[in-house]
């Protein structure tokens, strides 16, 4: 992987970390590292010793919205010749968990960030916001849509248009986190959760993930038979072999992933 002006990368065991490292911006979002985790998440999904991924933030909070000097004097041409929002649909299609490590302000695009992270687990004392109301402007990276599908339509409206902070302890009662922890111990908490989730077969865990997400958007049934047909694939796997002897043979399986 090549090196990164904006965010720093490392593996521990089966866990890729990615760490926003604009601290003094407050871990601002322009666009190059935007880029950045988009093209490190890419590269750890192709990582067969990777698992899972961890998304966090360098200093004390994980990022206070987007860079609006860099925005600001935008016009609608111009971010269409952009495609200004073309690397985030990428992190849609990565097919392993990724969790998010959230602290302090998880503002505007942070917030949207991290809403593209399958688990979320915040410090306590975390806030969370779409603030871009007050700008005269709105979320643009799926944050309406991802946070409607959380916490329901009458609570994403009222964050949505009143720009309020919301107070991790809310953000948990309305499901748009998985677990609030002490700031001291959100790595060694995430890394421990992360590890427990690597354990797991990979070709299930991505076919889990790829099964909840159609369940997001499918009718019932139709979801239920795209289900089916991804349960029945993996019968075809070494792994579901290994998992079930393993479990007749009374002793631990070793997935290979394949």
């Amino acid at each position: 992987m090549s090196a990164f002006d904006c965010i720093d990368t490392f593996i521990t065991g089966g866990t890729a970390v990615i760490e926003l490292n604009r601290p003094r911006q407050l871990n601002a979002l322009n666009r190059k590292m935007v880029s950045e985790v988009v093209e490190a998440m890419e590269s750890f999904d192709r990582n067969k010793e990777v698992q899972v991924i961890v998304l966090t933030g360098k200093g004390h909070s994980f990022s206070a919205g987007a860079d609006i000097d860099e925005m600001a004097e935008d016009d609608p041409i111009q971010l269409e010749l952009l495609n200004q929002f073309a690397d985030w649909d990428h992190i849609s299609l990565i097919k392993k968990p990724i969790i998010g490590a959230v602290k302090g302000f998880v503002f505007g695009g942070g917030f949207e960030l991290a809403l593209c992270c399958d688990l979320l687990i915040a410090a306590s004392g975390t806030e969370f916001s779409f603030p871009e109301v007050s700008l005269g402007v709105m979320p643009g990276a799926g944050g309406t849509q991802r946070l409607t599908k959380l916490a329901g339509r009458t609570k994403a409206l009222q964050w949505l248009w009143t720009g309020e902070r919301i107070p991790a302890e809310d953000a948990l009662t309305h499901g748009v986190i998985n677990q609030i922890v002490s700031p001291e111990l959100l790595m060694e908490e995430t890394l421990k959760f992360a590890a427990k989730i690597a354990k797991q077969p990979p070709l299930s865990l991505r076919l889990i993930k790829d099964s909840v997400n159609k369940a997001v958007d499918y009718p019932l049934y139709e979801g239920m038979q795209y289900e089916r047909k991804n349960f029945y694939l993996l019968f075809a796997s070494q792994d579901q072999k290994e998992g079930m002897n393993a479990f007749v043979e009374k002793r631990k399986p070793e997935y290979k992933g394949r």
